[in-house]
């Protein structure tokens, strides 16, 4: 087998890539993730890895996407056009799932299964981290494994807390790459129109609602002994998020 390239080493997952593979540890809702992924092949959506099955190691195996992501994303949304691009290419997998209805054996990392009304199956976890660029141009978007049933607007709202962002303006300077403070009221509302929406009304309350629930499933999560929810919390993710939270309601009239 050809060398292996780590991607990722934490205490509770490693991921390598192989050739033109990554290698990746199996998750008990794998089969669900691998579902979603063989759908989105089927209905020809280009931005998803493909799933080649399971390796001898018992890892699963998916196509290596190349480009830049991670840290480096963050400076790509900065600007309005990479801002709206993202809006758009959440449109498309959110176009492209549509027609995906699960089998109710299938269970995702929240326990869920099958849809509820209005619901498809969300990315889950859609932020500027986890989408591949090649320049200024997208050409994947990683990490299924928090994929999940909700309405669409959860993505749109997930999102929106990392793009408008639900961030102070030392941290939009610091870390995000941001030249100067952001106008988070245009971001939402360019964000909005870019994605199809007919405006930004509601998104700024719907985006502090997922920040609570996010808080409430890695609190779950951790409590069943899931890592690297565990961890998180263990490292203080709840008392992090619970000031983000806060500074979100505080600052709700910023967002319009």
């Amino acid at each position: 087998m050809a060398e292996e390239i780590v991607l990722q080493d934490t205490p509770h997952r490693r991921v390598v890539r192989v050739g033109d593979t990554v290698r990746r540890p199996v998750q008990p809702w794998t089969p669900a993730v691998h579902a979603l992924l063989r759908h989105l092949e089927g209905a020809g959506f280009p931005y998803a890895p493909r799933v080649l099955g399971i390796d001898e190691q018992g890892r699963e195996v998916l196509t290596y996407l190349e480009g830049e992501s991670g840290p480096q994303g963050w400076a790509r949304v900065v600007g309005d056009a990479g801002l709206e691009t993202c809006a758009r290419l959440l449109r498309a997998y959110h176009d492209a799932v549509a027609g995906f209805d699960p089998p109710e054996e299938l269970v995702w990392h929240t326990g869920q299964r099958g849809l509820g009304g209005g619901e498809l199956v969300c990315h889950g976890d859609f932020g500027p981290w986890n989408i591949v660029w090649q320049g200024d141009v997208p050409v994947g978007i990683l990490d299924w494994d928090y994929a999940r049933p909700a309405e669409r607007l959860y993505d749109v709202a997930y999102a929106l807390e990392h793009l408008a962002p639900f961030r102070d303006d030392a941290e939009c300077l610091r870390w995000l790459r941001y030249p100067e403070p952001p106008d988070r009221r245009h971001r939402m509302e360019s964000f909005a129109a870019a994605y199809g929406l007919a405006g930004a009304a509601g998104l700024a309350d719907r985006v502090i609602d997922v920040q609570r629930g996010v808080a409430a499933l890695v609190r779950t999560m951790a409590e069943a002994g899931h890592q690297p929810q565990a961890q998180w919390v263990e490292e203080g993710y709840l008392d992090e998020v619970g000031r983000r939270i806060a500074w979100s309601v505080a600052n709700r009239p910023l967002f319009g």
